[in-house]
């Protein structure tokens, strides 16, 4: 007896991909705005689906509850923060450099900033659920800048006494201690200056560049550039 096939399931045109992918951005966006603004445990999925004019029904289509739609969100951030840092193996001094090009970035989005300090400090409880993510997160990035700074030690450009992996994890305080100085008073700090200085400090050959005229009046003297870079 021969069985008769089951109809094919009809494919979704391609414009509704499209839109669905466009609508889960606008969704991203709002809520990276609404956490910003009220923390991730304050602001509700109610307020993320009004910023986009749906419901909260239609919202859970997308992203069936508050912890997906977060890891979506971290993970949003993440995407953009690759795209500017090579990190691993060879990498080097270009993932400095990407480091620093991120932090003046970073300057230009205090809310995505302000929404990862708050996190990352409420994240250490172990049943909020961002902590796995930013568990791995730190484990990952501190293996990658591992690697960098390994290559920079073949180079022999590392400081005596300095081990990739203490620079690996140096770089992380410094850069998470710089966000919360600066979202306290961003008059004094400059985190890209401030980030460039410290790389200076441990890695030999690690030249400053001007970015701007106050800028490169320090870059030839280290006591200038501390100062200039701490307020």
């Amino acid at each position: 007896m021969t069985q008769t096939p089951s109809p094919a399931r009809p494919r979704k045109p391609r414009g509704e991909y499209a839109k669905t992918s466009a609508k889960r951005t606008a969704i991203l966006d709002a809520a990276l705005e609404v956490f910003a603004e009220s923390g991730y445990r304050s602001g509700s999925l109610r307020d993320v689906a009004g910023k986009v004019g749906m419901s909260e029904a239609g919202l859970l289509h997308h992203f069936p509850n508050k912890s997906s739609l977060l890891a979506a969100v971290l993970d949003r951030r993440d995407q953009h923060s690759r795209e500017r840092v090579p990190l691993g193996i060879d990498a080097g001094e270009a993932s400095l450099r990407g480091l620093i090009d991120l932090a003046a970035y970073n300057a230009s989005i205090p809310g995505v900033v302000e929404l990862y300090c708050v996190l990352s400090a409420e994240a250490t409880a172990p049943d909020h659920p961002a902590h796995e993510y930013f568990t791995g997160r730190y484990e990952l990035t501190r293996t990658s800048l591992r690697e960098s700074f390994e290559t920079l030690e073949r180079e022999g450009r590392l400081m005596a006494g300095v081990t990739p992996q203490q620079a690996a994890v140096a770089t992380l305080a410094m850069m998470d201690g710089l966000q919360v100085q600066w979202l306290l008073d961003r008059q004094v700090v400059d985190m890209a200056q401030a980030l460039e200085v410290f790389f200076r400090g441990f890695v030999i050959g690690f030249a400053m560049r001007a970015q701007d005229e106050s800028y490169s009046t320090t870059r030839d003297d280290p006591e200038r550039a501390v100062a200039a870079a701490i307020g």
